[in-house]
């Protein structure tokens, strides 16, 4: 039977422990890696059927489409970056705060522990059993209130590796708009329109990051990489009829 479809979990457990490590790595920035470069396919490509809609020349179209990836690009990382370190002090700040009541309220931070260990169905002599292996170990402690009261997960990812990872997939799949326009402007002559060749390649490069995407949102693979070519052919049309639509207004 095909495991495409089954959660990762479920395809993880027959790996060897190796294998496994490097595809829970490979995960932890697919997602970042996946929606940098959808953004930066999109926008770009939105730039390029804008400007060719305008009927702009291939030397205008990459200074444009340059000035996206990169603006875009490192705006979008920043954010990344931002984000993912936000959460991180964040997290930080509420830990601090648990070591500081455990340390200056034990009584009431081990009540709370009772009543969380109950909740789980815990009683008698066994709950106060749990609950004295709970906070005879401070560390152990925080983490189990971080978790059960707080709802806080602690971030293994890292932001510099985060924001980093977006601006590559950004810049990457973004570029693949621009590769016609490069190839004509360097003095190449293409036997077909660039615009009609950018779209096509932009049109595989929808697909394959569509298809990066069910991964990370475990959905069908077809489904997935028709929404992503749909959404992102969706918004190059609108831009290229109102590229179309200002050229013959101001022209």
């Amino acid at each position: 039977m095909s495991t495409d479809y089954l959660p990762v979990k479920h395809q993880e457990a027959n790996l060897p422990g190796t294998s496994l490590r490097r595809i829970r790595s490979v995960q932890n920035y697919l997602g970042e890696f996946v929606y940098g470069g959808i953004d930066g396919s999109v926008t770009t490509f939105a730039v390029v059927a804008g400007a060719a809609g305008g009927g702009l020349g291939a030397d205008v179209i990459l200074i444009l489409g340059f000035a996206n990836l990169i603006a875009d690009g490192f705006a979008m990382s920043v954010g990344s970056y931002l984000s993912k370190k936000s959460e991180q002090d964040n997290y930080s700040l509420h830990e601090r705060t648990e070591y500081w009541e455990i340390n200056h309220m034990p009584e009431q931070e081990r009540e709370e522990v009772r009543e969380i260990m109950q909740a789980k169905g815990f009683k008698g002599e066994l709950l106060e059993k749990v609950v004295e292996v709970i906070t005879a170990d401070k560390d152990r402690w925080v983490d189990l209130m971080m978790k059960e009261e707080l709802g806080m997960m602690r971030e293994t990812k890292s932001p510099l590796a985060m924001g980093a990872v977006t601006f590559a997939s950004f810049v990457l799949v973004g570029l693949i708009p621009l590769i016609t326009y490069l190839v004509e402007f360097s003095g190449t002559r293409l036997q077909a329109d660039p615009f009609w060749l950018a779209s096509f390649l932009t049109a595989l490069a929808f697909i394959g990051i569509g298809y990066l995407k069910s991964y990370v949102t475990q959905t069908n693979h077809w489904r997935a990489m028709l929404e992503t070519l749909l959404l992102g052919g969706a918004a190059a049309m609108l831009a290229y009829y109102v590229g179309s639509l200002l050229e013959g207004f101001l022209g």
